[in-house]
């Protein structure tokens, strides 16, 4: 099977190409080789490469500037989403597309469902929210959207990466608690996505959610990290310390409660993911060991 993943270079894109089936024929292309923004660049690329199935990694994910940047967000987050679903409808393409659980806004109190209403606070979330829409009325029966959150890995920007940082540098680290999720190891979330494009027949035309399993404040997370790094980093004494978030004001909102429900993915996945702690572990061993 040939397989296309945009956004190449992020964490998540590396994932992908990391754990790549052997007898699949897969292309990572990063947006200077294919331009989701760019109609001729799409166009361009799927005639020459012919693939069966797109993933759609390519995002703009800078939540706090997208407050400053909103028609770069919504030129990336909602106008390549529908560009790509229209090349990829007219030639036969199946497509996975990759959104967040920033569409939501946090108030439910409980894991939220693939079919909730929508209600993001913030620009980020608003664009991913139409970039879904976008891929719905364009292309819904041959199309996966797949929602994440807390979302990291070895490679690229993200939560654990800035935190090992940090620790070699600060005594102390203050860490917002009232923000809980599921933080999710990009290496589980890419397996999924392959078993999506093997399966693509059986599994198209819906959205799933996807994230390790358990539930954590961001605090949570960091107390973790600290913990589960501690063996091997320089500085072994470092105090996280719990803030709410009007002590750590962000330009964007973010939703207090980002729970995702899998049930429905676990159903088809035939399975659940690991919980969230344990692929925090083999994650933080991958990464002090290369």
């Amino acid at each position: 099977m040939k397989v296309i993943v945009t956004g190449g270079g992020g964490q998540l894109s590396t994932e992908l190409s990391r754990v790549a089936p052997a007898e699949d024929d897969v292309a990572v292309l990063s947006s200077g080789e294919l331009d989701i923004t760019d109609g001729d660049s799409i166009r361009q690329v799927l005639d020459l490469e012919k693939p069966h199935i797109v993933i759609n990694c390519a995002a703009y994910t800078a939540v706090d500037r997208a407050e400053d940047e909103q028609d770069i967000a919504y030129l990336v987050n909602r106008d390549g989403v529908a560009l790509l679903a229209r090349e990829c409808a007219r030639r036969n393409i199946g497509l996975i597309h990759i959104s967040t659980d920033f569409i939501f806004d946090g108030r439910a109190g409980r894991p939220y469902r693939p079919d909730d209403m929508p209600a993001p606070l913030s620009v980020y979330g608003a664009s991913k929210l139409e970039g879904e829409q976008e891929l719905m009325s364009l292309y819904p029966n041959e199309s996966i959207i797949v929602r994440t959150a807390w979302l990291y890995s070895a490679y690229g920007r993200n939560f654990v990466k800035t935190m090992l940082e940090l620790f070699e540098t600060k005594d102390v680290i203050k860490v917002v608690e009232d923000q809980v999720g599921t933080p999710t190891w990009a290496h589980n979330l890419a397996n999924f996505l392959w078993f999506l494009t093997a399966n693509f027949e059986n599994c198209k035309g819906g959205i799933l959610h996807f994230t390790d399993t358990g539930v954590a404040s961001w605090y949570d997370f960091a107390v973790a990290i600290e913990e589960e790094s501690r063996k091997w980093r320089s500085k072994k004494e470092v105090q996280v310390l719990p803030v709410n978030s009007e002590e750590y004001p962000t330009k964007a909102r973010r939703p207090f409660y980002s729970v995702l429900d899998k049930t429905e993915t676990w159903r088809v996945w035939g399975r659940t993911s690991e919980h969230w702690r344990v692929s925090l572990r083999k994650m933080l061993r991958d990464y002090y060991s290369t």
